[in-house]
């Protein structure tokens, strides 16, 4: 099978949700034979030098790429507010990756155009005009519901009002673009669900994340217990929302029952104000050379989100690292998870003292869900195994 997969970053490295999602399906079409065409945008915000890019990119698979300027710019924004076009899309389109992207379908015959993301999908009228391929949307959010939930919970009244503008905006843009494909890869039963309360008439498959096995070794004896930690990019406001949530309406309370625990805050781009934090017991490390050696130093994994669509990369791999994990709702969603058995749900602060509680008072309890949660992680999130039902699902439509 030939595909060509369409990426709005290079997927590389693997160290945060986006990059990690993108490069399993990357590695997985490589790993099980397919002809793979990797055109991908090396973008401001996460430019990598080719040639610090592993083998996969330069001796398994055909990749392409193209820089692009996709930064915030004021006057963009500003001018933009007088157009009905979503500014979220409007960031990655390009002249140069729109001529790279006809250059690439006219020279080889594609059975498969995997869009990675809503923010490719302006370029799908491009491949109509000049590719046969079945387009398949791998969605891995629903992103208008991330902006609608970031809104809900901003104060200031001016913010508040231009995050609700971006939302709808991004909306009338996933409204349309998800009828103009052949097949949707949802990544959970409920992003399923919301696409087709969207209006979605297409057929869609759902494709949850995973994890390499094989990356994901348990190293018990080098876990500082009792301890917390938070891992994941912060330069997504979701999570930074989140951290700071948790700092302030939860660390306090369990502070002051547990004095000596430590909390450790770590993640890619970290923002200066982080660094200035100053609360008793709390570490901001930034970024770690090694999520996996980091996840395995400490005891109870933080995830308290308060907005975001789609799946938690880092929850799957810190239940492939055994790990004891407490999260909203929100955060584990897309997850086929059973509260208190292989995860810790918590909604409210209260909820989250008493959960962190009653897993330091309990150590029964703690091992428990870190094992149910390694079982479940390695038995129902294997990568491979996913893109291999993957590949039949694109023989039923081609």
């Amino acid at each position: 099978m030939r595909i060509l997969q369409i990426t709005n970053r290079i997927p590389y490295p693997p160290k945060d949700g986006g990059a990690i999602g993108y490069y399993n399906f990357t590695k997985s079409y490589a790993e099980l034979g397919v002809d793979l065409t990797l055109l991908s945008m090396n973008t401001s915000k996460h430019y990598i030098d080719i040639e610090d890019l592993p083998d996969l990119f330069r001796k398994e698979i055909d990749l392409r790429v193209v820089d692009i300027d996709n930064r915030i710019k004021p006057k963009d924004a500003a001018l933009n507010l007088f157009t009905k076009k979503s500014y979220n899309i409007q960031r990655f389109e390009s002249y140069e990756f729109a001529e790279k992207l006809i250059e690439t379908i006219k020279e080889k015959d594609f059975d498969i155009i995997h869009l990675d993301s809503l923010f490719v999908c302006s370029y799908i009228p491009i491949i109509r005009e000049h590719s046969k391929a079945k387009i398949v949307l791998r969605a891995h959010n629903v992103e208008y519901l991330i902006w609608e939930r970031i809104a809900a919970v901003e104060t200031k009244k001016v913010k508040k009002a231009y995050l609700n503008l971006l939302a709808r905006r991004l909306k009338a843009f996933e409204e349309q673009a998800i009828n103009e494909v052949d097949l949707i890869l949802p990544i959970s039963e409920i992003d399923r669900q919301i696409l087709i309360d969207l209006g979605c008439k297409q057929p869609q498959h759902v494709v949850t994340a995973g994890i390499d096995s094989q990356k994901f070794i348990r190293v018990p004896e080098a876990t500082e217990f009792p301890s917390i930690f938070h891992l994941g990019s912060l330069d997504w406001i979701p999570n930074q929302q989140a951290v700071k949530w948790f700092l302030n309406e939860v660390w306090n309370d369990i502070n002051l029952k547990f004095p000596d625990l430590k909390l450790y805050i770590a993640g890619r781009n970290t923002p200066d104000e982080f660094f200035k934090i100053e609360m008793p017991n709390v570490e901001i490390l930034g970024e770690v050379e090694s999520a996996v050696d980091f996840i395995n130093t400490k005891a109870i994994m933080i995830v308290p989100l308060l907005s975001g669509s789609g799946m938690r990369l880092k929850i799957l791999e810190g239940m492939a690292l055994g790990k004891t994990i407490i999260s909203t709702s929100i955060g584990a969603e897309g997850i086929e998870y059973e509260n208190n058995k292989n995860i810790i749900i918590a909604d409210t602060p209260k909820a989250f003292v008493e959960s962190i509680s009653k897993c330091l008072n309990d150590k029964a309890f703690y091992n428990s869900i870190g094992e149910n949660a390694w079982t479940l992680a390695h038995e129902t999130y294997n990568n491979n195994k996913i893109v291999e039902r993957l590949l039949k699902a694109y023989k039923s439509i081609l």
